[in-house]
């Protein structure tokens, strides 16, 4: 039987009542039934139980096996359910998170990654252009990003196999096939698409709040050697779709209300779709951390990044492109300007390596400053790498 959650949550509690994250869970007594659950400290609120003893309208919309129907319901749903959800919490219906199993909370439609930090195109470019302009002539003037591998996103906890590929370094002749042994990380955050928009009607930066459901953190790791071979001309392939961690918990954009700030000054004259001076501050302070087999290595800051995720999404649909409920898209790298806030073993040894070793656990952390000195949480991401399978083509 769910269990009562404590009266009072530890002071500081980054998943307290302003915070309500959603995901997806099931109990051992009904491993095959996911449901919609919320989580409230250490303990998760069965949505979907809470709603039906309620007789909430929207108790339909909880009972579902992931978020999308949630999702596509729109904002109007979404801040009901999210009222209707602060009355319950003194309740029952609830589980301790440690007894629970989480499950991927969405069902992914498209993806796409963006490279919105100019503290990491900077360091990135001088590793691998070192005597020439470290940002290429667009970065400046548009959100530059890139189709990933919808299917191969996973909740975190999910172990991360070591991806084959070629690979050629200056001193091979040929390319040879093998194990990535320049495997990496990339501290991100990424944004779920609830409410969809049909083709041809782009949606502006006002839109955002109307489309976005909600945010989450994001690893996408990132096979360097397997990359760096791969990617002239068309870009990042097999190098990257082989994973990309996702957290258990969406947390509902209005929760960051309170964290809402000005992104770094411009430094180039935008185009009308992404111009954001007349509106609402595009920017979220979170704080990030990344630790590695436990050992934090850098504290990249989402304030940092130069492209809002709101002009992502004006960008990613301004040429017509539809929005469906799922679709998903990440910030890319986040990094800041200083030596520790770099968020990925590329720019964080400044392409020398060391990188990820079979049995390294990376997991990454935030949060975000909420309503009278609250902190606003998000879930963590968690993987572990684990040896290839087998270390010859096929």
């Amino acid at each position: 039987m769910p269990e009562h959650r404590p009266r009072e949550l530890s002071e500081g509690d980054p998943f307290g009542a302003a915070t309500l994250p959603y995901g997806v869970f099931t109990t051992s007594d009904a491993p095959d039934r996911p449901r919609v659950g919320v989580r409230y400290g250490d303990f998760v609120l069965d949505a979907a139980a809470a709603a039906a003893a309620h007789g909430s309208a929207h108790a339909a919309l909880l009972d579902q096996p992931t978020l999308n129907p949630l999702l596509a319901a729109g904002r109007p749903v979404w801040q009901a359910v999210r009222a209707e959800v602060r009355t319950w919490l003194t309740g029952e219906h609830f589980h301790p998170l440690a007894e629970v199993t989480l499950r991927l909370p969405f069902e992914v439609a498209d993806y796409v990654d963006f490279y919105a930090s100019e503290h990491h195109a900077t360091n990135v470019g001088k590793i691998f252009r070192p005597d020439g302009e470290p940002l290429t002539p667009n970065w400046k003037h548009l959100p530059i990003g890139y189709h990933g591998r919808a299917g191969t996103i996973v909740v975190s906890g999910t172990d991360v196999v070591r991806p084959q590929g070629q690979r050629k370094t200056p001193a091979d002749t040929t390319p040879v096939f093998g194990p990535s042994v320049r495997l990496d990380i990339e501290a991100e955050v990424g944004f779920v698409v609830g409410t969809p928009a049909p083709a041809n009607t782009p949606v502006g930066i006002d839109g955002f709040r109307d489309h976005i459901f909600g945010v989450c953190l994001v690893n996408d790791w990132s096979a360097r050697d397997i990359q760096a071979w791969e990617y002239v001309p068309l870009g990042p392939f097999l190098g990257k779709s082989f994973a990309t961690s996702v957290s258990a918990w969406i947390t509902p954009l209005d929760a960051f209300d309170e964290a809402r700030t000005a992104p770094p000054e411009r430094t180039h004259p935008l185009l009308p779709y992404l111009d954001d001076a007349d509106s609402e501050p595009g920017g979220i302070d979170l704080r990030i951390e990344v630790r590695i087999n436990g050992e934090t290595v850098a504290r990249p800051p989402f304030a940092a990044m130069y492209w809002t995720a709101a002009q992502q999404l004006a960008h990613m649909t301004v040429n017509g492109a539809s929005l469906r409920t799922g679709d998903f898209y990440a910030s890319g790298t986040v990094s800041g300007p200083e030596p520790d806030q770099r968020g990925c073993l590329l720019e964080l040894t400044e392409g020398k390596g060391p990188y990820l070793a079979d049995g390294d656990e990376v997991t990454l952390t935030a949060w975000a400053p909420g309503p009278g000195g609250a902190r606003i949480g998000l879930g963590e991401v968690t993987g572990r790498i684990v040896p290839a399978h087998g270390t010859t083509a096929p």
